[in-house]
């Protein structure tokens, strides 16, 4: 005998495809029918009654009993559908939009489709395409219901068809009811049928003249019975023209339940309470189902009043409703019955499936997991960037299996024995030829040691350098979770390093932190490349560097590179070896001071950080603007800034500038970190990241650098000027209040007079508060800590800092100064329509003298403002990134460059018009600095013997390296154009330093090389010389910059772009920004605006024309043009409009401004 050929190559699946089940469908997967609406037997000691809801043939929800069907226990059996017959159809809720509208393109009397012949054919050929997609599919079956609804008679019978609505919109039994409004369209016309029901409708009258009050809201009704008969009618080939498919059984007649499927009974556990037992809602819904279809089927055979029938028929589909949808039936009636009081709607099977709680969202895509911890979170700058120090009780619990092989037996062997108690130790060990695993708590853990064999599996405790992955809530990039090594110490908190806190957001003021272990090598491998620290050092983004040194490590990076900075040799050797625990070689430079002793600059120790021997291969040279650039005076080059504010970085020795935010922290592309990551790579980034967090943290440890009351106390002179300077500014108030009281203060455009008055004292008490803040922050100290905190950027502004010294100023509440509360007065301490500054909430005092009660009060107002602000805001903004991410979500790129979505659909032909990806821009969304590169190529391959090229030579060897990579592609192209402009200037530059110093310029090869003068030649050199190897690295460099920064295909950018509006959106201010006063300058701005563009909204709340005019120079043309947009009002051209009343008569007397007019 032949045996049966099996198949086991694995299978892949290609598709899923979705049906509604017909009766015979339901009736075949059922183990059971649903008859009575007990569910206990209580005769035999209250097992499940046969035939009820709880039957066990359709599965148990108790460890207690066993499955009748399959004889399983509650782990091994997943339960057996029943189905309940019921005694008279009833729509499916879920499908009762079908139902109308397969109705309104049928015939209600022999159910033929309401088109011709030729009409049908057509749109049957156009459904049958085989490569038709789905939105041309729904256009043509939208075309089908169109030409339906507007066939007056069936081309079949003859028959009038009116028009197929639900019977009420909303929810209750009457929304599950539909109509037939047959003579809706005739109107006042006469048709023979109308006659005849006109006539009848006489007749019915005659004998019950009540019913003529209703006469309007007679119809046909279309009940379940009747729309079933009716599709039974519809032939396979009129199924195709409502996109149902024949041939996989589609038939209209499944959107009507006849027998109704109940699910097993582990779906719907019993709850046991006691002797109680507390029922599923969808166990109670089919007892009520089962109860009323019993009830209609006895009435049936008994006779019953047909009122009574139709409304137990109205209760069971609205039960049945309920069961699939609870949203569909009105609340009072959930309660069961008029008159009781509404209960909780329960939880059908929509309700199950949908919303954030649902199975999908809730039980799916985001679960709870195993191997996971979480504790409170606190700073450790000792820890390198990509380290996380987990306590030694979360290392106990959380484990990783790690196979037994014979480079590891005896590692394991020791963790086997030191048992789950001990670190390290292990907790479970699963023999290879065992099931089950062997927890080490019990048994003899020194045999089990002894018995390892290589293959079994030891799931250990985490141990240093294991790799883990870290998140904090709420997740709002990709950069949220990053993948880290465990570093096992003790105490109760993970640890991380500072650099890495802005990806996270986090702060060390209580935050909570996540960390999984990874279970495979596969796994840890993924992680640690795809989601590591230093794979992760830019934001995705826009390539800016988002973990780099924040608050205390500017400070110490600021107070180090700080020109008064100097150190001997043994505080040097300190340094170095804070920066390195000791463990690096460093080569230490001569001493900038060699008498009367040696001494080395701050600027020396940050450039051994950079590179700390000649072993290494970092060689970085930059130039930079600082936080605080002042440019120097004329015609000297910016490094002598005379505040030190221009760093130039030469061959790794830094030769000015200052270490601050601008130069060490997170967002700039000119900082030194990110420098060394392009062209160095993140490892060598991250080696000079973890030195100076070492060092900062233990130099400022050791200095000492604290606030005290003495920073922000004011100085006796300081008081005088602030005190001078804020009586001028409310002396102009007042004047400005006395103007506008005389009713004589001239106008702004666009602003009536109470408008202008604000935005004048706005001003002046804006301007107030910046002047006296820049007198104070002259006066302080340059030592005051608080001060170097603003100016290095590490912290705080210098606005908070004179608001601690001098003067707290002007309190907006929505933009405006604070609002009157009282009648006419903002408090009951000023009087009636005062306009003052204080009575409007400008503070006088600073924090450091304290405020009065009204101050202290409006500070209060404007704080409360901003908490409510970002409240509401985390709500807006969530919701928004959400949509963003879920419509973008299938968004990536392909190998053809295109971006693509999950249907293959294009979006993009080049990926951002150039195919570029935006981490790999160096600046102005170019993927090189052309500036540094030429100086870091300029540098690197500088040699005096090398012979300087001329302008044409240059021009020439440029062609020839960029000519043979031009091809079609126009972003290339572009690029290369870039290039080659860039070095024409240089060598444009050369030709005209050769000319001053009496020279040919060479700009072309015509011009025959002519014996030149070696010295002039020499000091031309000396300026500016360009060698072959300066342009052949330049160039090299150029272009593979360029091939690294195309975009990686199958990258997600859809997700990516979504985060990058998302998660900024967090941090964007809510509310409407207002010009000072300029009433046509108040733009939306910040999260109401982006809102507004996601949302397409039609109507926006400030939309803002920028007309160009023809003639810009005529000021009466652009007047002209003004007043042809803007609406003239009476008001604006009239001096008063009056009510005039006389003995006889009444009238408006208006006089008219003609002066205004004619302007």
């Amino acid at each position: 005998m032949k045996e049966v050929v099996v198949d086991i190559a694995p299978k892949c699946i290609k598709g899923l495809e979705f049906g509604a089940l017909s009766a015979k469908d339901i009736v075949a997967q059922s183990e059971v029918e649903i008859q009575t609406r007990d569910l206990y037997d209580l005769e035999k000691g209250r097992t499940p009654k046969e035939h009820g809801a709880l039957d066990t043939r359709m599965g148990i929800s108790s460890n207690a009993q066993e499955c009748s069907t399959c004889h399983g226990n509650l782990a091994s059996c997943h339960g057996h559908f029943g189905h309940i017959r019921l005694a008279l159809p009833v729509f499916h809720v879920g499908y009762f939009k079908s139902i109308i509208s397969v109705l309104q393109c049928i015939c209600k009397n022999c159910a033929a489709v309401l088109l011709d012949e030729p009409t049908k054919r057509r749109f049957l050929n156009d459904l049958r395409r085989p490569n038709i997609d789905n939105l041309r599919r729904m256009k043509i079956l939208k075309q089908v219901i169109e030409q339906c609804k507007k066939q007056r008679r069936c081309l079949k019978c003859n028959h009038v068809n009116g028009v197929v609505k639900k019977a009420a919109s909303g929810a209750g039994p009457a929304a599950l009811k539909i109509v037939h409004d047959t003579f809706r369209w005739i109107g006042k016309k006469d048709t023979p049928e109308k006659n005849a029901w006109d006539d009848d409708l006489e007749k019915v009258f005659q004998r019950n003249p009540e019913l003529s009050k209703f006469v309007k809201r007679i119809h046909d009704d279309l009940n379940p019975l009747k729309t079933l008969n009716l599709f039974k009618q519809i032939t396979p080939s009129d199924c195709e023209l409502f996109g149902l498919d024949p041939a996989k059984g589609g038939r209209p007649e499944m959107y009507i339940w006849r027998y109704l499927p109940a699910p097993p009974v582990c779906i719907r556990p019993s709850v046991m309470m006691d002797a109680q037992s507390n029922e599923d809602d969808l166990t109670v819904k089919l007892t009520e189902i089962v109860w009323t279809s019993s009830m209609i089927k006895a009435g049936i055979l008994k006779g019953i009043s047909i009122n009574n029938l139709m409304e137990q028929w109205d209760y069971m589909q609205l039960s049945v409703a309920m069961y699939i949808n609870s949203d569909s039936a009105n609340p009072a009636l959930s309660a069961g019955g008029g008159g009781a009081k509404a209960s909780k709607p329960i939880r059908a099977f929509c309700q199950r499936l949908k919303g954030k709680q649902g199975r999908f969202r809730g039980n799916l895509s985001g679960k709870r997991v195993d191997f996971s911890g979480r504790t409170v979170i606190s700073p450790d700058p000792n820890l390198k960037i990509d380290e996380v120090a987990v306590p030694d009780r979360v290392a106990k619990v959380l484990t990783y299996p790690e196979k037994c092989t014979r480079y590891n037996r005896k590692k394991l062997q020791r963790l086997v024995y030191n048992g789950p108690d001990t670190y390290p130790g292990a907790n479970y060990v699963a023999k290879q030829n065992e099931p089950g695993k062997r927890n080490l708590r019990f048994g003899d853990r020194a045999k089990l040691a002894k018995n390892l064999q290589i293959g079994d599996v030891v799931e250990r405790h985490i141990e240093d350098g294991d790799v883990v992955l870290f998140n904090r809530q709420p997740s709002l990039h990709r950069l949220s979770i990053l993948s880290h090594y465990a570093k096992v110490r003790p105490w109760r908190t993970f640890r991380l390093n500072e650099c890495v806190c802005t990806p996270y957001n986090a702060d060390f003021d209580g935050d909570e932190m996540n960390l999984h272990v990874p279970q495979t090598e596969e796994a840890r491998a993924e992680a640690i490349n795809l989601m590591g620290v230093k794979n992760n050092l830019l934001t995705p983004k826009s390539g800016e560097p988002i973990i780099a040194a924040t608050q205390d490590f500017i400070t110490g990076s600021y107070l180090i590179s700080h020109k008064d900075s100097f150190f001997d040799r043994a505080s040097l050797s300190q340094l170095l070896s804070m920066m390195s625990d000791a463990n690096i070689q460093f080569d230490i430079p001569p001493p900038a001071i060699f008498k009367p002793v040696m001494l080395w600059t701050g600027k020396q120790v940050f450039s051994l950080l950079i590179k700390p021997n000649k072993q290494s291969k970092v060689v970085i040279n930059l130039d930079a603007k600082n936080k605080t650039f002042h440019p120097p005076a004329k015609g000297l080059p910016n490094e002598m800034s005379p505040n030190d504010g221009f760093v130039v970085i030469r061959g790794s020795q830094i030769l000015s500038g200052l270490m601050d935010k601008s130069t060490l922290g997170d967002g700039k592309k000119h900082s030194v970190f990110y420098t060394i990551l392009r062209d160095y790579g993140p490892q060598e980034a991250a080696n000079a990241m973890n030195r100076m967090a070492k060092m900062c943290a233990r130099y400022l440890g050791n200095r000492g650098f604290s606030i005290g009351i003495n920073d922000v106390t004011p100085a006796d002179e300081l008081k005088q000027k602030k005190e001078l300077m804020v009586e001028q500014a409310y002396l102009k108030c007042d004047q400005l209040i006395d103007l506008y009281n005389r009713g004589k203060l001239e106008t702004q455009p666009g602003c009536n007079e109470e408008q202008t008055l604000e935005a004048k004292i706005g001003g002046l008490l804006s301007k107030v508060r910046e002047e006296v803040g820049e007198v104070c922050i002259r006066e302080l100290d340059s030592l005051n800590a608080p001060l170097i905190m603003a100016t290095c950027g590490s912290k705080g502004s210098t606005l908070n800092v004179s608001q601690m010294v001098a003067v707290v100023g002007q309190q907006i509440i929505s933009g405006h100064r604070v609002p009157d509360g009282f009648q006419d007065r903002s408090l009951p301490h000023f009087t009636k329509n005062s306009k003052t500054p204080q009575s409007k909430g400008f503070v006088r005092n600073s924090f450091f003298s304290g405020l009065t009660p009204p101050e202290f009060l409006f500070h209060a107002i404007s704080g409360r403002e901003g908490l409510v602000d970002t409240a509401v805001k985390t709500a807006e903004t969530g919701y928004m990134s959400r949509r963003l991410m879920k419509s973008l979500e299938d968004l990536s790129t392909q190998y053809d460059n295109t971006v693509r979505n999950s249907s293959n659909g294009i979006v993009q032909f080049t990926y951002g018009g150039d195919g570029l990806d935006p981490y790999d821009m160096e600046g102005d969304a170019r993927p090189v600095n052309f500036n540094r590169q030429w100086d870091h190529s300029f540098n690197l391959t500088y040699n005096v013997d090398d012979k300087g090229l001329l302008p044409y030579q240059i021009s020439e060897l440029v062609d020839s390296k960029l000519s043979p990579l031009e091809t079609g592609n126009n972003a290339e192209t572009e690029f290369y154009k870039s290039i080659k402009e860039f070095i024409a200037k240089k060598s444009d530059r050369l030709g005209r330093l050769r000319e001053d110093r009496g020279l040919k310029a060479f700009v072309t090869a015509g011009d025959m090389e002519v014996d030149e003068d070696p010295a002039v030649v020499n000091s031309v050199n000396q300026i500016l010389k360009i060698s072959q190897k300066t342009i052949e690295k330049f160039l090299e460099q150029c272009l593979y910059k360029y091939s690294r920064a195309k975009v990686e295909p199958g990258t997600a950018v859809g997700a990516i772009g979504a985060q990058s509006i998302g998660e900024p959106g967090t941090q964007m201010t809510l509310k409407t920004f207002h010009f000072a006063g300029v009433a046509s300058m108040n733009v939306t701005l910040g999260v109401p605006r982006i809102k507004e563009i996601i949302n397409a909204s039609k109507v926006i709340s400030t939309p803002i024309i920028n007309s160009v005019l023809v003639n810009d120079e005529d000021e009466i043309a652009a007047r002209v043009a003004k007043g042809r947009i803007e609406k003239t009002l009476l008001e604006d051209v009239a001096f008063y409009i009056e009510d005039v009343y006389k003995d006889n008569l009444c009238y408006l007397s208006i006089k008219i401004d003609l002066e205004t007019i004619d302007e």
